[in-house]
């Protein structure tokens, strides 16, 4: 299902339309979105701190207003889901709790090509645990001459380093390559070596169908700046498997409001956590923001959730990587697995020729915004909530 009506669509300094394919980078805005913020800004305007009660949404259980449509969108139960932070500072509170070296048992394992802040929060977490990323990092890289990564291959670092492993970190889809990794079976097989599991769902949430609590990753983090439309710097999400709700003597970095709601606001000394994903919380929600996001999961519901909206994006990316190979051939390598289960809505495009970074320009003056990432691709993500079949055979043509 298409619902391109229900999102502002831009335009250049004529008033033409741009044919946006960067809903990989930073989704376009719901129509209902500033409606929405508004509300809460008149409620503030008249309400002042009444609005935490008497609000149209009350601000004090805010946050629960999403728990019902994120556990839908990621495959969970409300228990294990949470709005809030974002995605780098929930996977620096996940890896508190969910990395604790002991012993050998002190690696963690990341694949070469992770989105640097992903990189930046491991090794960070290796130097405040006395650890050396250069002997305690092990990184997973393709095989020579290819771009993305095999699961047998990932298995079999799994049980050449099984007892030294403490958490496996992994992307749901690999930002760079738009592959999507077996979740399941890579989960499996590093529980089966006694390694924790989580999961960086950046690219993939809003993406593709997913089943969290089936897969039984420990943790997942992700932004909802990206396919959830939620608006620049959007608060992210978090996911805490079931078995883990009420692990209560894990460690972790406490706030008011991951404290038991229901002595909350006793304010005594003892932190008591809330049962679930809401126990990680640090801080009370910031409405304002959580806002547009409400907006955004409002349009995953009416599109009937991610199965419709899969099928319609497989058509959509089948389109665009029939018209690369047929019009463009021998000039343009798909990077991204060409199996459409292996892959969501982004193809990411090295030119043959060279001239990437140039040619990603000249597309972007003529009004055809795509993503360049360093050293070589242009990402393409025709997004299934508002990319149309012409749109792709506009990008096809300028190419």
């Amino acid at each position: 299902m298409n619902l391109r009506e229900h999102f502002h669509l831009p335009t250049d300094e004529h008033g033409q339309p741009l044919a946006y394919f960067c809903g990989n980078s930073l989704g376009l805005m719901p129509r209902n979105a500033a409606a929405l913020v508004n509300e809460e800004l008149s409620d503030w305007a008249t309400k002042a701190v009444e609005g935490h009660f008497h609000a149209r949404r009350p601000w004090m259980p805010y946050h629960e207003l999403l728990t019902d449509p994120l556990a839908r969108l990621v495959g969970a139960k409300p228990i294990e889901v949470v709005a809030m932070n974002t995605l780098t500072v929930n996977l620096h509170l996940m890896m508190v709790s969910f990395f604790q070296p002991k012993g050998e048992r002190r690696r963690i394992v990341i694949e070469r090509g992770a989105f640097p802040s992903d990189r930046h929060a491991v090794v960070s977490q290796l130097h405040v645990h006395g650890l050396d990323p250069a002997t305690d990092l092990i990184e997973l890289t393709p095989r020579s001459g290819e771009d993305t990564l095999r699961e047998e291959d990932i298995e079999a670092v799994f049980t050449e380093h099984g007892p030294t492993i403490a958490l496996v970190l992994l992307p749901g889809v690999q930002y760079y390559t738009g592959q999507f990794l077996d979740i399941p079976r890579l989960t499996k097989a590093a529980h089966a070596q006694g390694a924790r599991v989580g999961v960086d769902l950046a690219h993939a949430v809003g993406n593709l169908p997913l089943h969290l609590h089936e897969w039984g990753p420990d943790f997942a983090v992700w932004c909802h700046y990206k396919y959830c439309n939620a608006g620049p710097g959007a608060v992210g999400g978090c996911f805490v498997h079931e078995r883990h709700a009420e692990a209560f003597d894990l460690p972790r970095f406490a706030g008011w409001w991951g404290h038991d709601k229901n002595t909350r606001f006793k304010m005594g000394p003892e932190f008591v956590p809330q049962p679930g994903a809401e126990g990680w919380q640090l801080s009370n929600p910031p409405i304002l923001s959580l806002a547009p996001l409400i907006a955004s999961l409002q349009l995953f519901e009416l599109a009937g959730g991610m199965e419709p909206l899969r099928k319609h994006s497989q058509i959509l990316t089948g389109m665009l990587e029939r018209f690369v190979h047929h019009r463009l051939g021998g000039k343009v390598e798909i990077v991204t697995p060409t199996d459409p289960e292996r892959r969501g809505c982004q193809l990411s495009l090295r030119l043959k020729t060279g001239d990437g970074r140039k040619t990603f320009e000249r597309l972007m003056a003529n009004g055809i915004i795509c993503d360049w990432r360093e050293p070589d691709v242009i990402r393409v993500a025709p997004t299934p909530l508002y990319n149309t079949a012409e749109e792709i055979e506009r990008l096809v043509a300028a190419l």
